[in-house]
């Protein structure tokens, strides 16, 4: 199993690990911008193949990124559509100080017909249609592909959560994303206006990359997630 690594600017002082578990259908070439994106502001990012006929083996590869000393703290879990669903399955049995479910997918999400189909709920993102249209490896039509899971409920983690979810995702409702930890303390929720399925690598992929690094940041600063930046208690000045 090949691990796909981005790592800080030479000379930078890594923040911490990121551990990506990609959706079905996609490649390291879907995740280029944002591992760039992410190492660029100093976290090391690691993205970790799903082969859904052996959820094993990513389950080792991913104890071992975690049990990788050189690797640092802290370590949050980062998954989209199906590695979204896993990262919530894997997330209250790993030492994993935070996760992030993105795009999640869920038994019962819709499928896609045509490959225009598949592209249109994906993503409205130029850029991202140009890549997955052009990577040789991507597997159309992995969206039909079914979920080894007959459900997704994860317990409580234990750690901090964040879901991003798009609210014009066709494949995953976001009422039944949202609802996914609905009631489970220490997680932010948050909606990506006229988002499509692939969240992180949607036409608002710059802020939905700025709200991971300021939950990372959060994170940082302790498991309560408080704030870096924050209003003044009282003041005048806008």
């Amino acid at each position: 199993m090949t691990v796909t690594a981005w790592d800080e600017p030479a000379g930078g002082t890594p923040r911490g690990t990121l551990v990506v578990l990609p959706g079905r259908g996609e490649t390291p070439a879907s995740y280029e911008r944002f591992g760039r994106r992410l190492s660029a502001d100093a976290w090391r990012v690691r993205l970790v193949p799903v082969d859904l006929d052996d959820l094993d083996a990513a389950h080792e590869q991913v104890e071992k990124l975690l049990a990788d000393e050189s690797l640092p703290a802290p370590k949050v879990l980062v998954g989209t559509d199906s590695g979204a669903a896993l990262a919530a399955l894997l997330a209250p049995s790993l030492p994993v100080d935070g996760v992030v479910v993105a795009g999640v997918a869920l038994p019962g999400s819709a499928g896609v017909g045509s490959w225009e189909d598949e592209v249109e709920a994906r993503t409205a993102c130029p850029v991202h249609r140009r890549v997955i249209g052009e990577d040789a490896g991507f597997a159309r039509g992995g969206l039909n592909l079914p979920l080894p899971w007959a459900s997704v409920a994860p317990e409580g983690p234990g750690k901090p959560v964040l879901v991003l979810h798009g609210s014009a995702d066709p494949v995953t409702a976001p009422t039944d994303a949202l609802a996914l930890y609905d009631g489970v303390p220490d997680v932010r929720v948050r909606l990506v206006n006229g988002g499509r399925h692939d969240v992180l690598n949607d036409a608002s992929h710059r802020s939905v990359a700025a709200t991971i690094v300021l939950f990372l940041e959060s994170l940082k600063l302790g498991p309560e997630l408080p704030d870096v930046v924050s209003e003044p208690a009282t003041s005048g000045a806008r």
